[in-house]
């Protein structure tokens, strides 16, 4: 025979439902919860089991369940009055035998305060009540942040700056709620295509940066009064304007800072995957781009990635070559990407060799002396 704490984990299920039936004025009343034909083994623990369940129902406690019952004969016992179905005949009498009074009462009025200043949040809250119910200590501190970005819908200010009574750090600790309200709020001034919560609505934020170092010393004499080692945000660096021909793109650091001096070129210290932060450079299609990485699965894959923003882009000294003349027998990475899609066939098989064996050259073990006479004799 079903349990009490059976009927509240099936009456819990229906929480969401009733919420709905809440905002669209449906009356969902009686809600019925059916029992279950299982019977007890003997009489006496159906009769145990059965005064459980009067015990918690209305007619004991004056809310709750009502209990329907109808006659029937099982294996074990004689014809007896068997639960059929428990009803919840009123709000009151659902709500309060799950313990949710007040939870309900502050939804309902959380829900009239956003619904009346922002009509545009009806679909979202019929959707996601109990994003309602989860997020109740926090809600009038969220609907501020829908006030500001309703009358400011592209504040071009860093989070932290925002003129809002809330937590300094109120926004970036409810994000993803704040996120979910803005989306609907101000829809028509939100950058759908990203996904940066700064991006999307139209913030300042911390960009990535940049680093590079002038291989001309030419350039950096008469642009950077002779500095030739320089870091800027993304976004300024995608407005540079010097005159070069090559770009060389590497992965570690020590060899940003030491290769040879080249004549209209720089170097561009990629730091791994966070190559991206250059993808949006349109000037870098205008110069030859040369990639060095380590000849590693994770190198070929940054490879694959650079010439997927920039076609043209070269490798060096990621060869077979190269590999047996400097590998120590060092272990890579392991990395679940199967197919790269920008490799050139001479790449392939090296990239093959490297997954297939777990191999690694990392290219600061490439002595200097072999780069630069590389160098000398490869760059004008």
């Amino acid at each position: 025979m079903i349990k009490p704490e059976d009927i509240k984990i099936r009456a819990s299920r229906k929480y969401k439902a009733f919420l709905q039936a809440f905002i669209t004025q449906e009356n969902i009343f009686p809600l019925i919860i059916p029992g279950d034909k299982k019977a007890s083994k003997t009489t006496a623990l159906f009769n145990q089991e059965l005064q459980a369940l009067i015990s918690q129902s209305k007619e004991k406690k004056g809310y709750g369940y009502t209990v329907t019952y109808e006659q029937r004969k099982s294996k074990t016992l004689s014809k007896q009055s068997f639960p059929k179905q428990f009803s919840f005949e009123t709000e009151q009498d659902y709500v309060k035998f799950l313990g949710k009074e007040r939870e309900v009462s502050v939804f309902k009025i959380n829900y009239k305060k956003a619904v009346e200043e922002f009509p545009e949040l009806y679909p979202w809250v019929l959707k996601q009540p109990l994003k309602v119910i989860n997020n109740r200590t926090v809600w009038d501190d969220l609907l501020k942040i829908c006030r500001y970005f309703k009358k400011n819908p592209t504040p071009n200010l860093y989070i932290r700056q925002l003129p809002i009574k809330i937590h300094t750090k109120f926004i970036e600790r409810n994000i993803g709620i704040a996120r979910e309200l803005l989306n609907h709020i101000i829809a028509e001034n939100a950058n759908s295509n990203v996904s940066k919560f700064e991006e999307r609505f139209n913030l300042k934020y911390s960009e990535p940066l940049v680093r590079f170092r002038i291989l001309d010393n030419a350039i950096s004499n008469t642009y950077f009064q002779g500095i030739d080692d320089i870091s800027i945000t993304a976004s300024k660096f995608e407005t540079l304007k010097l005159p070069l021909t090559r770009v060389f793109i590497v992965e570690n650091l020590m060899n940003v800072l030491t290769l040879p001096e080249q004549k209209n070129s720089i170097v561009i210290f990629g730091k791994g995957f966070q190559v991206s932060s250059l993808k949006n450079a349109k000037w870098l299609n205008n110069v030859e781009i040369i990639y060095w990485g380590d000849i590693d699965v994770q190198g070929f894959e940054i490879l694959s990635q650079v010439r997927g923003y920039f076609k043209h882009t070269k490798s060096i000294l990621m060869d077979e070559t190269t590999f047996n003349t400097f590998f120590e027998d060092d272990k890579g990475t392991a990395s679940k990407v199967q197919n790269l899609e920008h490799l050139l066939p001479n790449e392939e098989l090296v990239y093959k060799k490297m997954q297939s064996n777990n191999w690694r050259l990392e290219q600061e073990k490439i002595p200097d002396a072999f780069v630069h006479q590389y160098f000398n004799e490869n760059f004008d």
